[in-house]
C-alpha cells in the first residue's frame, strides 16, 4: 500500500512539474548597442507540445526593468497559458524606446522592434510574421508599445498602451527625456518626431490598436487628444477609460483587457 502511495505521489508531482508554466530570464545580445539585455520570457503550460505560437511584447514603465510586469501581474505566466501566447518582457532602461539621435548607446527602438523579435523567432516556437506579433506597455512603454507598433507595421499586427505618455511634449522637463532627445525649446521638431501622437498619419489600414487610461491619470488629457485623433482619421481601435490613477492597481486589471484583445487579434 505505501508502494503504490509512493508511486501514486510520484505521478502527481511529475504531472504538475510538467504542467507548470515556464518563466525564464535571458540575455539577448544587441549589435546596436554592443551590449547584452535581460528579458523575461513567459511560456504558456503546454509549450513543448506547441509550435508558431504569438508573442506580445509587453514594456515597462520609467524607472522599471524586465521584472516589473511579473511584479505587477504575478499570474502573467496563467494568462500566456489562458491565451496561448508568449509573453516577452524586455530591459528598455529609461530610453522611452527611442534610438536616441543623441546618445548612441540607446538604441532601444532598434533592439525591440528587430534584434529580439529576430532572436524570438530563431531560438522559441513563434509564429514568425506581424499576424503573431504585438506589443504593448505601461506609461512610458505605452508610449513605445505606440510608438513602436505604428512605425514598424511590417514587424508588428497590432500595437497598444496603458497609461501611456503618448504625447511626450507637454512633459518635456520630466523622466530625463531631454538627455535622450536634447532640450526640447531648442530642437521641437526632434521631440515632434519622437512621439505617439504625430505618427498616426502613418497607420495602415491592419493595424490593430488598443488604448486605455484611467480618468484621473495625468497622461489621460493626452491619451483622450489620441483617442479624438484616431476618430477623426476614422481609424479603427479600441480606447478603455475608467476610473483609476497611474499606479499597479490599474495596470493588473488593464493588462487583462489587452491580452483578451491581441489574443482575438492573433485570430482574426
Amino acid at each position: 500500500m505505501n508502494k503504490i502511495f509512493h508511486l501514486l505521489l510520484i505521478f502527481c508531482l511529475t504531472a504538475n512539474f510538467a504542467r507548470a508554466e515556464q518563466v525564464d530570464t535571458i540575455e539577448v545580445f544587441s549589435n546596436a548597442m554592443r551590449i547584452n539585455i535581460k528579458n523575461t520570457i513567459v511560456l504558456p503550460v503546454d509549450y513543448d507540445s506547441q509550435k508558431n505560437l504569438p508573442v506580445v511584447y509587453l514594456l515597462h514603465g520609467h524607472g522599471g526593468n524586465h521584472k516589473q510586469w511579473l511584479a505587477i501581474k504575478p499570474n502573467l505566466p496563467e494568462l500566456a497559458t489562458r491565451y496561448q501566447m508568449i509573453i516577452v518582457c524586455p530591459s528598455g532602461k529609461n530610453s522611452w524606446y527611442w534610438d536616441s539621435p543623441v546618445d548612441p548607446t540607446m538604441r532601444y527602438e532598434t533592439y525591440i522592434s528587430k534584434e529580439l523579435p529576430d532572436y524570438m523567432d530563431k531560438n522559441y516556437k513563434t509564429r514568425k510574421d506581424k499576424s503573431g506579433r504585438a506589443i504593448t506597455g505601461l506609461s512610458m512603454g505605452g508610449h513605445g508599445g505606440l510608438f513602436l507598433g505604428i512605425r514598424h507595421q511590417d514587424v508588428f499586427g497590432a500595437c497598444g498602451s496603458i497609461s501611456g505618455g503618448v504625447d511626450i511634449r507637454p512633459f518635456s522637463k520630466n523622466w530625463d527625456m531631454e538627455k535622450s532627445l536634447g532640450a526640447y525649446s531648442a530642437n521641437p521638431k526632434r521631440w515632434d518626431n519622437h512621439t505617439v501622437i504625430t505618427q498616426v498619419h502613418l497607420i495602415k489600414p491592419g493595424l490593430s490598436i488598443i488604448i486605455d487610461c484611467g480618468i484621473d491619470d495625468f497622461f489621460y488629457e493626452v491619451n483622450e487628444k489620441l483617442h479624438r485623433e484616431l476618430l477623426n482619421r476614422k481609424i479603427k481601435h479600441d480606447f478603455i477609460s475608467r476610473p483609476g490613477v497611474h499606479n499597479n492597481s490599474y495596470w493588473n486589471n488593464a493588462i487583462e483587457y489587452q491580452l483578451l484583445f491581441f489574443s482575438q487579434a492573433f485570430h482574426d
